[in-house]
This record gives structure tokens, C-alpha cells and sequence, in this order.
């Protein structure tokens, strides 16, 4: 495949926040640790001391890969990385995302091989240490309509299931229907069978939603190292303790983070996330509710469960795999458990990464460098032929369709239809009447200025309808503009916010996730149209 770069305020699709951290703002230095670039790295990793339990963490990794079905020569690489994490030299870069049923959107894709691609780039640069990709499996998170859908060729298949707790934790076996229709949407081929065998095994052989996933994300990119780890392990969360009583029991976390939010909007950044009072939720086989503190007891929503402060500082130090962090806690868990250098993330995560330094600082926990994950287009082999014969850039086609067309239609029109001239000539006119106005009375300034504003309204109104009219003159092409944009931005949104991977595996194989690693550059903050060579 081919690959064309654009920037990422060219495609209309990304927020301010983002475009102002991908451009260095200035204002912004005080919520991170360094600017993504190669030689940030470098200072953080002479600066780096992970508290990690290294031994811990190698240990129970090889536990969750313990299956006979992980052992064979494609995952050498993997075990050959967690054996490395042992090592002082080594450190990980880790992406996140729920367990969306059958990978969800491209993006869940595109964020693990930004961070291989990002691993592999540093251990060129500093040849003496090693970096470990690593997908973290959210797998404690309880939002099961977040996850139980994906959509395939603008279609949706939902696993529609009654469920309770932690999403990692269930039993995928009722997903048999969904899957069924979902592979009779992949059609019948060869990449449509090879991808419907591993999701069967992975889906219909396991015990949990977690293994299914960890499975399936380990069959498609063991071969380049990447390591899943889930995070709901009593030993790691015993690591976690001092931090779990600072948020339960103290509740450090929630004035840093919200001083943090309001500066960043009074910034005029946008923000992400609300921090609670207590940012950890009680979880058991099935329940995963919120704790707060009222009445002087820690109270377990919509349970009878409750604590006093001697009672919740034993059950926290007792069983701490039974406290879930939320959203504002889990990124403090992960850079507690791992030796981690970066967070590789979408553009929503990005931002609300920015909240929580403070919250970092105060628990004496290093931050770790933000990188925004690769985002792309995957364009068919006709693409650029088409834009061509419409006489289109490929940046025209991340425009609005109104605005695509309109423009077209006044590029393209052997009629003048922009009014710009009359405009200003209007302008002119309008300064001298309201110049000789003043002369007579210095009250018709603004009786003037009334006219001018209707007559103007009036001139806008005239240039829409010959826009309008002319449009019809070239219904076939913008028939077609029109075409590209729905097949290209579903949903009015990004192919990777809505599209799942299996319509391009089915045609590519392989060679989709190869095309991606081989184009992905993950520091040079350029978004990615991959086109198939002709």
C-alpha cells in the first residue's frame, strides 16, 4: 500500500485541545512531563525510577499467558519481552482500550501499532535499553453497551446480553449468534475464514471476555511483541495499596485533579473528565458499584455493603484486588505496576491525561510522555482516480459535504456565481451614503448601517440560489462527491471512529496490519491515507 501524510488540523475531525498539544502551546507545558519527540526520551529515561515490582509484574504475566495455545514459535518475541521486563533496562510503551467485541473500531487497531511502531523507533535511538509494547486490557470496566456492539460495512451487531460486573470477567459463550452473523457478514473467502477461525476460538473457547480478548489481540500481533496484560490481578493490586487508601481514604485525589481542570479551562482548553470524591469502585464476581463516604461510612452504591474507617483500611489492605480504580485512578495504577515511559491514546484520552500531573505529583509517581495514537484513512484501490477525475485533493474529501460541494460547484461552473465583486462595489456605495447621511444628520449613521445589513442579507440570499441552481446543472458529480464522502466518513465521522477492522482484513489479509507498521510514523503527528499500490 501507499501512504499520503496531511496534517491533523487538514482534516476538520480532531479537537482544539488536541491541534494546541500537537502544536507544543505553550500553555500546556505545565500538564506534562515532556513534548513527544525522540530526545524526550532520552531525559526521561535518565530521570526514570519505576517503583514497579518487576518480578511481580514477569511473573504474572507468564500466569496469564500460561495456555498451551500462546506457546509456539509466533510468540517468541512476546516472551522474549516479558522475560526482558525482569531486566532494569527495560521499559513499556502501553496503549489501553476496553473490550470492545470483536476488536470495535479501527482505532482500537491503530493504537496498538502506534505503540510497536513507538517501541521499535526507541530501541533504535537507544540501542542499550529495551521497550516493550504492551495493550492494557480494561478490563474492570462495567459499561457492557460501551463494548457488546461493532459495525461492519456500516451494519451493527450487537451482543445483546444481560450482564453485571466487570466486563473482563464474562462468560463470552452467548456471543455465538452475534459472531455467527457477523462472519456471514465477512462474505466467504479465504482472509474472511482465516479471521472468522480465530474469533471462534477466541470467543468460544474461553471462560471470560478477558482471555477471549487477549487471545484474539494475541493472534494478530504476537509476531511483533506485543504483550496484553489485565490488571484486575490480586498481586498487582497489592502494589496498589498506599495509593487505593490516598483516594479512599483520604480523597487526595479529588482537589488536585479539579484545581488542575479549572486551570486548563480557564486556559480555554476543554477538559474530559470529573473527579469524585472517591475514585474507586467495589468489585466482586458481578458487582462493580461506586464507593462514597456519607454518614461517616464508607458506603458501597446500591449494596448494603459498608465500612467504617477501620473496616475499609482492612478490607483495602485484606483484598485490594477488590477495589476498581475509575477512570481518574487507572492511569496512576498503571504507571505504579509498570515500568512505563509513555501512553499512547486517542485524542479524548490525550486531554484528559493532561488533568492528572497534579494528582501524579502528590503521589510522588512519575508522569509519562503523551502520545497521540496514529489515525488513518484505508482508501480503496479507485481513490485517487475518482478524486482526480473530479478534480478533488484528497484534503477537499475531509471537508464538510456542503462545503465540498459549494466549492466544487463555484470551481467548476462556467457562470460567475460569487458575488464578491458586487460585495465590495456595495461597500463603496453604501460609505458614501452613509458619509452623506452623517452630513445631514448625524442620527441616520445607524438607520444607514440597517439598510446596508438587509441589502446584505439580500445579496447572500441571491448568491445561495445561484449556488443552488447551479448545483443542479452538476447533479452527477456531486452525486459522486457524495458517494466518497458517506463510503469514506460513515456516520459523518472518521472511518476508524465507526468501521471495524474486519472489512480490510477480509480484503487484505495480513498484509492491513503489515501496511500499517510499515506506514504508521507514530512522532511525526501526521494523519494517514494508505491506498492499495496499483
Amino acid at each position: 500500500m501507499k501512504a499520503t501524510y496531511i496534517d491533523y488540523g487538514e482534516t476538520n475531525s480532531f479537537s482544539d485541545t488536541l491541534l494546541s498539544y500537537l502544536s507544543h502551546d505553550s500553555k500546556l507545558e505545565p500538564y506534562i512531563s515532556c513534548w513527544p519527540d525522540p530526545d524526550s526520551f532520552g531525559r526521561l529515561l535518565a530521570e526514570k525510577e519505576p517503583l514497579v515490582s518487576r518480578d511481580v509484574l514477569a511473573r504474572t504475566l507468564k500466569d496469564q499467558y500460561s495456555d498451551p495455545r500462546y506457546h509456539n514459535t509466533q510468540s517468541n518475541k512476546v516472551f522474549d519481552n516479558i522475560d526482558s521486563l525482569s531486566k532494569p533496562t527495560t521499559y513499556t510503551i502501553t496503549t489501553g482500550h476496553q473490550l470492545n467485541i470483536f476488536t470495535g473500531p479501527l482505532y482500537f487497531i491503530y493504537k496498538i501499532v502506534t505503540a510497536i511502531n513507538l517501541a521499535d523507533q526507541l530501541k533504535d535511538k537507544y540501542p542499550d535499553k529495551n521497550f516493550v509494547p504492551v495493550y492494557w486490557m480494561a478490563t474492570e470496566d462495567h459499561d457492557f453497551a460501551e463494548i457488546n456492539h461493532t459495525r461492519l460495512h456500516g451494519k451493527k451487531f450487537s451482543w445483546d446480553e444481560k450482564v453485571s460486573g466487570a466486563t473482563g470477567r464474562i462468560d463470552p459463550s452467548s456471543i455465538e449468534a452475534t459472531l455467527k452473523a457477523y462472519q456471514s457478514a465477512l462474505g466467504i473467502s479465504e482472509n474472511s475464514e482465516k479471521l472468522a477461525s480465530i474469533l471462534r476460538e477466541a470467543y468460544l473457547c474461553h471462560n471470560t471476555l478477558a482471555d477471549a480478548t487477549r487471545f484474539l489481540v494475541h493472534k494478530l500481533f504476537s509476531k511483533y511483541g506485543l504483550v496484553v496484560i489485565d490488571a484486575d490481578n490480586t498481586d498487582l493490586k497489592k502494589q496498589f495499596i498506599p495509593y487505593i487508601k490516598g483516594d479512599v481514604v483520604e480523597q487526595k485525589s479529588f482537589a488536585a485533579i479539579n484545581k488542575t481542570s479549572k486551570e486548563l479551562e480557564d486556559a480555554g482548553f476543554h477538559t474530559q473528565i470529573h473527579a469524585r470524591e472517591i475514585n474507586f469502585f467495589y468489585l466482586k464476581d458481578k458487582l462493580r458499584e461506586r464507593i462514597i463516604f456519607e454518614d461517616g461510612k464508607w458506603q458501597v452504591l446500591n449494596t448494603s455493603i459498608s465500612f467504617n474507617k477501620d473496616e475499609i483500611i482492612s478490607e483495602i489492605e485484606q483484598f485490594p484486588e477488590r477495589f476498581s480504580p475509575n477512570v481518574v485512578m487507572r492511569p496512576l495504577y498503571q504507571e505504579v505496576i509498570l515500568p512505563n515511559l509513555a501512553y499512547v491514546g486517542g485524542g479524548a484520552e490525550i486531554i484528559y491525561w493532561l488533568q492528572l500531573k497534579q494528582n501524579f505529583e502528590q503521589f510522588g509517581i512519575s508522569f509519562p510522555i503523551l502520545v497521540p495514537r496514529n489515525s488513518a484513512l484505508i482508501a480503496g484501490p479507485s481513490f485517487s482516480t475518482k478524486l482526480d477525475r473530479l478534480k478533488l485533493t484528497i484534503k477537499d474529501i475531509f471537508k464538510a459535504p456542503a462545503t465540498i460541494q459549494k466549492e466544487w460547484v463555484l470551481a467548476n461552473s462556467e457562470h460567475q456565481l460569487s458575488l464578491k465583486e458586487e460585495y465590495l462595489e456595495f461597500d463603496i456605495v453604501f460609505e458614501k451614503l452613509k458619509s452623506r447621511a452623517s452630513r445631514i444628520d448625524t442620527t441616520l449613521a445607524p438607520s444607514t448601517e440597517a439598510i446596508k445589513a438587509r441589502l446584505e442579507k439580500a445579496l447572500s440570499n441571491l448568491e445561495q440560489k445561484l449556488i443552488k441552481a447551479e448545483k443542479r446543472n452538476h447533479q452527477d458529480a456531486l452525486s459522486q462527491i457524495e458517494h466518497l464522502r458517506e463510503k469514506y466518513f460513515p456516520g459523518k465521522s472518521l472511518q476508524e471512529r465507526t468501521e471495524n477492522f474486519g472489512l480490510l482484513y477480509t480484503q487484505y489479509g495480513d498484509l492491513f496490519i503489515e501496511s500499517l507498521i510499515q506506514h504508521f510514523k507514530p512522532l511525526d503527528f501526521k494523519f494517514t491515507i494508505l491506498e492499495p499500490c496499483l
